[in-house]
């Protein structure tokens, strides 16, 4: 008879561990700086792979032309 809460993966163990380091929300009027170094960290990430795009882009063109 198999066991209902086995969970081989630990996926379940995993969630509930993230579910409780998580801060609970803030009240609507209190102003939280999470969220404004999340978006500014996640825009430098877009920069950083637009760059590497056109540089690998103009690397691949420019040995097309040569």
């Amino acid at each position: 008879m198999a066991d209902n809460d086995y969970d081989p993966a630990g996926s379940t163990q995993m969630f509930r561990a993230f579910v409780d380091e998580t801060p609970a929300p803030q009240a609507p009027g209190n102003v939280s700086t999470y969220g404004s170094s999340k978006s500014g960290s996640r825009t430098g990430v877009i920069a950083l792979v637009a760059v590497v795009v056109l540089v690998v882009l103009g690397t691949v063109i420019w040995l097309a032309v040569k």
